[in-house]
């Protein structure tokens, strides 16, 4: 597994070039892709050129996020938009797309959402799977997005995995970190899955002083800054499944905007969240921050 910077994740907004820059500035070894961007700039130039901009910065490609939205109706023209994505991310050796989903609703009752969110991603995982790209589902754990809600449905690994089996073979798991703790997880409930499971890794912490029924999806710490979470253990868990993929730090903080004023403030914050982002030494079953 390899430190995976997403800007987004830690409230950066900017484009492909300024990301990578950054990630390659501050020692991260991957970063996230904006598929829509590469898709276009492919469009315009060539995917040869998109690919130049992370070798070039000695960065890997590490995820991306979903474009298509498919909680609402999508036709063929949404489809036919994310295969030419897909096709460029494949060609970057990026093939880890992730997704989350709403821990209940309010129109739906459990086994009609469920069925629902099969009949959503089914023809998305199935463009995806065409291109060797597989799919991370996300758990929301905090207790407090789901009282205002109707209907419950699925905030749990086990639950979550369950649905990602009957969409497709190449749909698994988001992880993270956070979800997990305020899920009244464990790292029991992650001792039974494969490396193949787990699609993507989010990492962060819990803030001080409230409890799990009191948690908010946006309030979160960087890792190992309040050591609520036992991230150590649960690192070392992925390392000793096999998971190679990107693991992600975020604590999603109050966004910052390039082109713009407060762009000088964005290497401090990829700085800070790189300082504290937890990574097994290799083969040592270790964790260093």
């Amino acid at each position: 597994m390899f430190p995976n910077l997403s800007p987004g994740v830690i409230g950066i907004r900017t484009g492909l070039a300024d990301s990578v820059a950054l990630a390659a500035r501050h020692s991260w070894v991957g970063c996230d892709l904006p598929a829509v961007e590469a898709a276009q700039l492919a469009a315009e130039r060539s995917a040869d050129d998109v690919a130049a901009i992370f070798s070039q910065a000695g960065v890997r490609p590490g995820g991306w996020g979903l474009p298509l939205n498919w909680r609402e109706p999508y036709d063929q023209a949404a489809l036919d938009a994310l295969n030419r994505q897909a096709a460029v991310a494949a060609r970057l050796g990026c093939t880890r797309v992730y997704t989350w989903l709403s821990p209940g609703s309010n129109e739906r009752p459990f086994r009609e959402n469920f069925a629902f969110h099969v009949a959503q991603l089914l023809p998305v995982a199935q463009v995806l799977a065409e291109h060797g790209c597989r799919l991370g589902l996300e758990f929301i754990g905090p207790r407090t997005l789901r009282e205002g809600l109707r209907y419950g449905f699925i905030y749990s690994p086990e639950g979550m995995l369950c649905l990602a089996e009957a969409i497709g073979a190449n749909v698994g798991l988001l992880m993270d970190s956070y979800h997990l703790h305020t899920a009244v997880g464990s790292l029991a409930d992650i001792r039974t899955l494969r490396a193949e499971d787990i699609v993507y890794v989010h990492v962060n912490d819990a803030p001080e002083g409230l409890t799990l029924e009191t948690y908010q999806d946006q309030d979160r710490r960087l890792p190992l800054e309040t050591n609520i979470l036992p991230l150590e253990a649960f690192m070392n868990k992925l390392a000793e499944m096999g998971y190679d993929g990107p693991v992600t730090t975020g604590s999603r903080p109050r966004p910052l905007v390039h082109p713009g004023g407060e762009w000088p403030r964005c290497p401090q914050r990829v700085r800070q969240t790189r300082r504290t982002s937890p990574t097994p030494f290799p083969g040592s079953g270790g964790v260093r921050t």
